[in-house]
């Protein structure tokens, strides 16, 4: 059993070891450079976050997430509609799963202010696909957070991405049926009565299929050092292509204007 506070490259590798066992579905994992992708969540979640906060993981997935959490000195608890199946490798006594059920898309069963922060990585542009809505989720994520808690939402599909664009043109290709404008965000926030502390694009590379491309180099940390060099760099110059938001908000504090 594991419980030392692990630096965030070291908490990628783990992943990427763990993932060429190919039962565990952990598909981004399947090169450095994919697993890199989650990076900047990892950085902004420490930034955010104090360590030891009691964190959910809103749709949990295949836990990789939640693995993060409990290597980086978090409370965690996982939710999700889906099974609990990755227990047998999270090997964390502290770790929580509760399971959702698909007749009630947006109730969650915690109490009010049972968290420090609530993580969504890839869900809440799928809300409406199971019957529910964005901003009805952001409502009740917001009752569940502490004053002061936040919100940090990641891999929410970007309007004009080009990956996208292309993937839909695909047949059997996935792509995301909803994807949002900053506009749309700024929106949802407000409406949520959440306050918006952080907004990027990011994602100009495609990075779940990454390890096809670089082969034999997908565990080379210099082949991911050069994917996220140009990634960054052309990602800034055309930011409006890019798959992806991150953006984290918070729940006002009692007694804020």
């Amino acid at each position: 059993m594991r419980t030392a506070i692990e630096p965030n490259e070291a908490i990628l590798g783990e992943l990427v070891t763990m993932a060429k066992d190919r039962e565990r579905g952990l598909h981004q994992f399947l090169s450095l450079a994919g697993a890199r992708q989650y990076a900047r969540l990892y950085d902004a979640f420490r930034r955010h976050v104090p360590t030891g906060g009691d964190v959910l993981d809103w749709g949990a997935g295949n836990g990789h997430f939640s693995y993060f959490l409990t290597r980086a000195g978090y409370r965690a608890t996982g939710f999700s509609f889906e099974g609990f199946g990755f227990e047998s490798w999270l090997d964390v006594p502290s770790y929580r799963f509760v399971p959702g059920h698909a007749e009630e898309p947006i109730r969650l069963p915690f109490p009010s202010e049972s968290f420090d922060a609530v993580a969504s990585v890839g869900v809440l542009e799928h809300v409406r696909e199971t019957g529910g809505n964005e901003l009805a989720s952001l409502v009740e994520i917001r009752r569940v957070l502490r004053p002061g808690g936040v919100l940090v939402a990641y891999h929410f599909p970007n309007q004009t991405s080009w990956i996208d664009l292309v993937a839909s043109r695909v047949p059997g290709k996935h792509h995301h049926v909803y994807r949002y404008r900053r506009r749309e965000i700024d929106a949802l926030a407000s409406q949520a009565d959440l306050e918006l502390v952080e907004v990027e694009r990011y994602g100009l590379f495609p990075r779940n299929s990454c390890h096809v491309l670089l082969g034999p180099l997908r565990g080379s940390r210099r082949a991911a050092d050069l994917w996220d060099a140009l990634d960054g760099g052309l990602g800034r110059l055309l930011s409006p292509l890019c798959q992806n938001w991150m953006f984290m908000a918070r729940r006002p504090r009692r007694g804020d204007a």
